[in-house]
């Protein structure tokens, strides 16, 4: 009898290195999958205006790295205690106005810098839903717990999607003609919209993405909602509310990420990094015997050769850290 429905995912051509950089703009989800390959040392960026779940505001977001056009001051709104941005997660919220500004405007213009040099563009659409200010119109990325009176919600059409990003598609090749962008829909279930709105939203983000692949060169879908929603198909691989994919389901699409679009030398070194970060997690009963001290020099040796093999790779904490209490 056969309980677990498998199935191929081609790999992609070109294929990823260490020598890359990589970009992750979208749901909670591409920020387990960014922070899983920042872990394992590759040069990642994720959510410089933290999570976003529509295809529009990620659209707006990514124009603004693209114009490096920053935030103004009356753009700012003050609500629940703090100043905010409709544009920008909470994390971005502050007490301080001047403070709030400041680190927003940081993070555009890191995010322009470093997208102009980006391999790699990862961008996880999560609801076609979006919500727009009944005073003015305007979209908005985050309601801060704003009264949802204050806002009319409506779902994104397929073409809303397709035409909005065709021309965002140009403007980012424009900005950088190397760049490459890997589309995902997150696995999260956005039940708070209801289960048939939900799937709804979900079948609208999937083919507007495969109508995008499919007339732009450079541009990828992997999966990820397939794997979980298709693959894994089980309760078990959601934390208790429900909703979001647990540790076993992301690591699951890594694994499976990793097969589809690692060449093989950066197979192998992710493999000697996993292994150095995992040690680095080893707490011993006791760690002035010999037996551990032997155990931090090896490591240490082995991320002085990881290094000088890959001068690009930052291994200084972990080597800082297996050299730490050798005099304490």
């Amino acid at each position: 009898m056969k309980f677990h429905l498998n199935f191929t995912i081609p790999p992609f051509e070109p294929k990823i290195n260490y020598a890359h950089k990589f970009l992750f703009v979208g749901s909670c989800f591409t920020e387990n999958i960014g922070e899983t390959m920042q872990q394992y040392k590759f040069n990642v960026k994720i959510n410089p205006n933290g999570v976003l779940y529509n295809p529009a505001s990620m659209a707006v977001a990514l124009r603004r790295y693209i114009d490096n056009k920053t935030i103004r001051e009356n753009e700012l709104f003050y609500a629940n205690e703090c100043w905010n941005s409709w544009e920008h997660h909470s994390r971005f919220s502050k007490t301080d106005k001047q403070t709030c500004l400041t680190t927003i405007n940081n993070s555009i213009s890191s995010a322009h810098h470093f997208i102009k040099e980006t391999d790699w563009l990862f961008i996880t659409f999560g609801s076609a839903f979006i919500y727009k200010r009944n005073d003015t119109g305007e979209l908005v990325g985050n309601c801060h717990k704003v009264p949802q009176k204050e806002f009319t919600k409506q779902m994104l059409t397929v073409n809303e999607i397709i035409d909005d990003y065709k021309i965002l598609i140009q403007q980012l090749k424009t900005l950088n003609n190397n760049l490459k962008i890997i589309f995902t829909i997150s696995p999260v279930r956005h039940i708070r919209e209801g289960i048939i709105e939900n799937n709804r939203s979900k079948a609208r983000l999937i083919e507007a993405v495969h109508e995008l692949v499919k007339q732009n060169d450079n541009l990828f879908y992997f999966p990820a909602y397939e794997l979980v929603i298709d693959d894994l198909r089980d309760y078990r691989f959601y934390n208790s509310d429900l909703v979001h994919p647990n540790e076993q389901a992301i690591n699951y699409v890594f694994e499976k990420l990793m097969n589809t679009i690692f060449d093989d030398k950066t197979k192998e070194l992710f493999e000697k990094i996993k292994d150095i970060v995992t040690a680095k997690q080893h707490r011993p009963f006791n760690s002035t015997t010999e037996a551990y001290l032997k155990f931090k020099t090896a490591y240490t040796e082995r991320c002085n050769q990881i290094k000088k093999d890959n001068p690009i790779l930052d291994l200084k904490n972990e080597i800082a850290w297996f050299e730490k209490d050798f005099t304490e």
